[in-house]
């Protein structure tokens, strides 16, 4: 199959490419931008006047809920709700049932993604047998089944010697681990930020340390292995800058934030809406603005949707006996051009934290425009708008959003050269 994207604003934030252009695939490959290749002669047209060409979107956490969790989600309906969102490339993390510490598990969740075919799918290991932090997983098993990276959630190591071991040892593969830095103790039986919040409603806080404690930690441990490390899910000003001053002594580290939190703060919670149920929770202003201020210097190079599908009657009980998390990666492209709808950041900026800046993160093979390179493109309208919940893929409906009105909207995703998702 021969495509041709006729007219489109093409931005490639790797490269610095912003311009207007055609764009030429054939087959699995982009084979050129702007000139036409020798001989070339489309099979399929795509009119793609007054649309965005970027590469596809890479999310580094967008829960499958497979195996294990068929009730909230699976394979097939998140992976599409992904493509409908511009993603092209996603990373699942190990939190399944069973947990994906074993080849056998890597290896079907890429039989039924490749079978579903709407998004490539990278699985994050288990750095833990069981995320018990006890035994270490098999790493190199699992790396060699697909796994390109590893964690261990929110699940911490029962103590900070094994953490160590493993860093360690993956260190010595050169593996690249995953860490969610919250301190058991300070957080456990938290359900919201400790603030005015929380003492107002009555809930009972996660202080700011218990991410900041943890990541102070982890990051000297990091120093001491030498492991290529990304932590991921950070939620304070204060944790932000502490991965600024690791990455100033060259550290190799890299952070990610769930959108969600650019967005909200904790005095969404006042309603008790368990919409806004999520963990870590939602912090201050003065945090989501620190944060903000991370993601437009490149501290935090990755805006993820950290994707949690839930079925309606998670979210039903009262607020503190309601599952935490959020479905969002549909709405990951309209969500995020809020930010630039808002003068928060700049297009080529925003789309370099959504797609190259995750993908260098993890080292995947996506989020970048390259001729020769694999044809995963995401084509949207900058000047129309998204109806959140319209069109909805997701088996979770769990998310506060549904119903407003976004900006920009996703007309074609297309993965290896094909269209995967057409609005």
């Amino acid at each position: 199959m021969r495509t041709r994207i006729l007219g489109a604003r093409v931005i490639d934030p790797l490269s610095g490419l912003d311009k207007v252009a055609d764009i030429y695939v054939q087959g699995d490959k982009l084979s050129a931008i702007g000139q036409a290749p020798a001989g070339f002669e489309a099979d399929h047209t795509l009119d793609a006047q007054g649309l965005i060409a970027a590469p596809g979107l890479v999310d580094l956490s967008v829960a499958l809920r497979e195996p294990g969790y068929s009730r909230k989600g699976s394979i097939a309906s998140e992976t599409l709700a992904a493509a409908a969102g511009g993603v092209t490339s996603l990373c699942c993390p190990p939190i399944t049932k069973p947990v994906l510490d074993t080849s056998a598990v890597a290896e079907l969740i890429l039989d039924r993604a490749r079978e579903a075919g709407h998004t490539k799918v990278f699985p994050i290991g288990a750095l833990s047998k069981g995320l018990d932090g006890e035994q270490l997983a098999e790493l190199v098993a699992l790396r060699d089944a697909g796994c390109v990276a590893f964690g261990n959630g929110l699940n911490n190591f029962r103590n900070a010697r094994t953490l160590r071991r493993a860093l360690e040892y993956a260190a010595t593969f050169d593996l690249t681990v995953i860490i969610h830095s919250q301190d058991h103790d300070l957080a456990e039986g938290g359900l919201a930020h400790e603030g005015a919040t929380a003492s107002f409603l009555g809930l009972s806080g996660i202080p700011e340390t218990a991410e900041t404690v943890a990541l102070a930690r982890d990051l000297l441990l990091v120093e001491q292995s030498g492991v290529r490390a990304h932590f991921s899910q950070l939620t304070s000003a204060r944790g932000a800058q502490l991965i600024a001053d690791a990455q100033a002594r060259g550290l190799p580290v890299t952070a990610d934030v769930a959108l969600y939190q650019l967005i909200l703060t904790d005095e969404a919670l006042i309603d008790f809406s368990s919409l806004y149920h999520v963990q870590p929770p939602l912090r201050t202003r003065a945090d989501r603005d620190g944060l903000r201020e991370a993601v437009k210097s490149g501290v935090i190079s990755a805006i993820s949707s950290h994707h949690q599908p839930h079925e309606r009657d998670a979210k039903l009980a009262p607020f503190g006996e309601t599952e935490p998390g959020m479905s969002g990666v549909q709405l990951l492209l309209p969500l995020a051009m809020t930010l630039v709808q808002d003068g928060l950041l700049d297009l080529p900026t925003l789309l370099a934290r959504l797609s190259s800046g995750p993908a260098e993160a993890l080292r995947l093979p996506a989020g970048k425009l390259q001729v020769g390179g694999a044809a995963d493109i995401l084509l949207f309208d900058p000047q129309a708008s998204t109806v959140a919940g319209e069109s909805w893929h997701s088996k979770g409906r769990n998310s506060p959003f549904l119903g407003h009105c976004l900006p920009g909207q996703v007309r074609y995703t297309l993965v290896d050269g094909h269209i995967s998702y057409q609005a």
